[in-house]
């Protein structure tokens, strides 16, 4: 997918027969324009489906929809496969977070589908008007479009008292829906493999991997008109596992990140998600982190990274965290980052950035 292709080369219909366009989020550049026929419509809204479903959603439930609509597949995806379900949408969309816990409060959805680093921002607006976040008409939540980690599944789901499960998709693929974690194993994403054919390769030789072994996710569509895509490199780290819940289909393990978000420091290879782990196992500070990339000038410590925001310890008998070394499985990460005062970082409405590049040409 080059640049020549931009904006409509690689669809493999008359452009007449496209229904609907769709961008991705510019990941890893200029955004992927995708387009859907009608039948490729109908199959996402399918697929979108069985994953609530799988999820815990049933007919009847209303779904609180807080991905943002637009040009990004998330809010759209999300919003007709529960209609296909048939659920009850609340198209809330990102942004005006205020709003979303009086809606919510108000309209008593039982499933909520958004990013998990806005959830949190959620949780943090909940708190700051008195509201118990534990007793809102929440059970499940679906969590997509980003990657996150098991402590952040317990944070979530300790302070809401819901159910927290992945769904994972990509537009170039065809958007949230290609695979899906079920909420009575929550033990991984089963992969609708009816439409999407999985591979894990090595990031750096291309080389497909044996089941079980980490590397670079790579889907074939096997039933997209508008825009096929053959052995396409998602750049997402997992592993494919055989299926629990649902034994048709393999699972894939929850992304731990991606090739082109992992740092090198100090020889160490380094993810954000790592650093997440750190952060939600540290009692007295809030769920929120930022992390830069080293100035040029590498002696000279940057203000910015890790940036952790702290709240109030949930221990009142508690100390205040210090930096220090911690081994986090086989990863040595050295914090060297200042405490930044509660509320300070940017909270998301969407797609967190996690990673501020603070390099010069």
């Amino acid at each position: 997918m080059t640049c020549e292709n931009y904006p409509f080369g690689m669809f493999a219909v008359p452009e007449e027969q496209i229904r609907r366009i769709h961008a991705s989020s510019g990941t890893t550049g200029r955004p992927t324009v995708v387009g859907y026929t009608e039948t490729d419509l109908s199959m996402w809204a399918d697929m979108v489906a069985r994953s609530i479903r799988a999820a815990g959603g049933r007919p009847g439930h209303k779904v609180h929809v807080a991905y943002g609509y637009g040009l990004f597949t998330g809010g759209l995806g999300a919003h007709y496969g529960a209609e296909r379900l048939g659920c009850t949408v609340i198209p809330a969309s990102g942004g005006m977070t205020a709003r979303q816990v009086q809606i919510i409060q108000d309209f008593k959805p039982e499933i909520i589908m958004v990013t998990p680093s806005y959830m949190l921002t959620l949780l943090d607006e909940f708190e700051r008007q008195g509201v118990d976040p534990r007793g809102t008409s929440l059970q499940v939540g679906i969590f997509g479009a980003e990657p996150w980690t098991e402590e952040m599944r317990r944070e979530i789901e300790e302070r809401f008292a819901i159910d927290a499960v992945d769904i994972y998709g990509l537009s170039e693929v065809i958007g949230p829906g290609v695979a899906q974690e079920c909420v009575e194993t929550k033990d991984g994403l089963h992969i609708w493999e009816d439409h999407f054919f999985p591979e894990v390769v090595d990031p750096i030789t291309g080389e497909v991997l044996p089941a079980g072994e980490q590397g670079e996710l790579v889907f074939t569509s096997l039933t997209k008109e508008a825009m096929p895509v053959i052995r396409y490199r998602t750049r997402d780290l997992t592993r494919l596992l055989p299926g629990t819940a649902r034994p048709a289909f393999r699972r894939m393990e929850k992304v731990t990140g991606r090739s082109d978000d992992m740092v090198i420091l100090r020889g160490v290879n380094l993810f954000p998600t790592q650093i997440e782990e750190i952060v939600l196992r540290t009692p007295g500070v809030a769920p929120t982190s930022s992390s830069a990339s080293p100035a040029r000038d590498a002696s000279t410590p940057s203000p910015y990274g890790p940036r952790r925001a702290p709240a109030p310890p949930r221990d009142p008998g508690g100390g205040g965290p210090q930096h220090h070394r911690r081994r986090e499985g086989r990863h040595r990460c050295l914090r060297r980052g200042r405490d930044r005062g509660t509320g300070s970082l940017e909270r998301s409405v969407g797609k967190i950035r996690r990673i501020v590049d603070l390099r010069t040409p």
